[in-house]
């Protein structure tokens, strides 16, 4: 009888998260005959309950159509395990038999697993397979999910600016990202021309002040006769607080189990639209909180983005081979190559944008960051340029 894998799913889906999940199965059956492969459902609590999936059981037809579908197939979770958690998850590992677990998630995930060799004592592989639309991993130059939610904005906001070039005004979508902008920054991505929106870009690495944010419009809509805003959920003020912790009163923020303000509601997008409704009396606006829409959308699903993800899983099991680690997605003469890190290296830790990705004096992205989106999403339509 072969090793025993054991793969799970860790936090928000993605359209192309499954691809790694079946990246990684069909490459430890394909290496090791014989092998089991388990997949737990809802991440480590299904290591914990003893509740699998046997992959090694479902057929590469029925695997592969898996793949091609978006969220996690497995379910997921966004449980933190502490180390009496992570000592149930060991039990259960070592009750399933495992030789390898393989987690897909961010960099939570790649701490889970860091907690969980240390405490294995070496007598099995961990890990980490990257995750996040967020694109916010250590090491890594883009992450499995980035590209496909990021191709969403991109069209969004493309589309956002022909609307508002017909009927002119102020329009503000909030995009997600807690603690990185990559994600916002792609609302500028597909601009038509250098009169298109998105003219105001706010990303969490620089701070957001009222005042600064009305003379920005005032000043977009003086050369313009629009304006097209692009926030992430997660901009700060510049206490270092969370702007919705800023804005909202604290009897109506929503909290997580960790106790994190959730930041994917409606909560910023209403103290947006009072920014606007008290201090640009009498424009035309509108707000949009994208929410989720971008992180799994099957409209959007990029054929790079899956291959990558694909890749990763199957790197994966090649990492298993070699003690474990974290796999990582890394540019190498403008091609992505895998790479196995140290779980260390991604742990616990966030990837910020580059300050030198955004203007020094405005808030937009500079020359450097289009070219990083110019790399990573080529341009998908070529409207014509309207007459207004």
């Amino acid at each position: 009888m072969g090793p025993t894998f054991v793969i799970a799913q860790g936090g928000g889906p993605t359209a192309v998260i499954n691809q790694t999940l079946v990246g990684a199965a069909l490459e430890a059956r394909r290496r090791h005959p014989g092998c089991r492969v388990l997949g737990a459902r809802f991440g480590v609590r299904g290591i914990r309950d003893g509740d699998y999936v046997d992959l090694t059981q479902r057929s590469e037809e029925e695997l592969r159509r898996i793949a091609a579908t978006p969220s996690a197939a497995l379910g997921s979770t966004r449980d933190k395990p502490d180390a009496a958690y992570c000592e149930m998850i060991l039990k259960g590992l070592r009750e399933a038999g495992a030789d390898a677990f393989i987690y897909i998630g961010g960099n939570d995930t790649s701490g889970t697993q860091a907690i969980l060799r240390d405490a294995s004592g070496g007598d099995m592989s961990f890990v980490h397979a990257p995750k996040t639309i967020d694109n916010d991993l250590m090491e890594n130059d883009h992450t499995p999910g980035y590209i496909s939610a990021a191709e969403f904005v991109a069209g969004a906001f493309l589309s956002v600016d022909l609307d508002f070039r017909a009927l002119p005004g102020i329009y503000a979508g909030i995009v997600m990202g807690r603690h990185a902008g990559f994600l916002t920054a792609a609302s500028a991505a597909w601009r038509i021309d250098d009169d298109a929106g998105p003219h105001l870009v706010y990303v969490p690495e620089r701070a957001f002040e009222r005042k600064r944010f009305v003379d920005d419009v005032k000043r977009t809509m003086a050369r313009h006769g629009r304006c097209i805003v692009a926030i992430s959920e997660g901009v700060s003020a510049p206490s270092g607080k969370s702007l919705v912790e800023e804005l909202v009163h604290p009897d109506m923020l929503e909290r997580d189990a960790h106790g994190n303000v959730r930041l994917s509601g409606t909560d910023l997008g209403q103290a947006i639209e009072r920014i606007l409704s008290e201090d640009l009396k009498g424009i035309r606006s509108r707000v949009d909180t994208f929410g989720y829409l971008p992180r799994g959308n099957i409209g959007m699903i990029s054929p790079v983005d899956a291959k990558e993800a694909y890749d990763a899983g199957v790197f994966a099991v090649d990492v298993v081979s070699r003690g474990g680690g974290s796999v990582a997605l890394q540019e190498e003469d403008g091609l992505t190559v895998m790479r196995q890190v140290p779980l260390e290296n991604v742990a616990g830790k966030t990837r910020h944008m580059p300050d030198d990705f955004l203007d020094s004096e405005e808030n937009r992205l500079s020359d450097k960051g289009h070219d990083y989106l110019d790399r990573l999403l080529p341009r998908k339509f070529e409207p014509g340029r309207p007459f207004v």
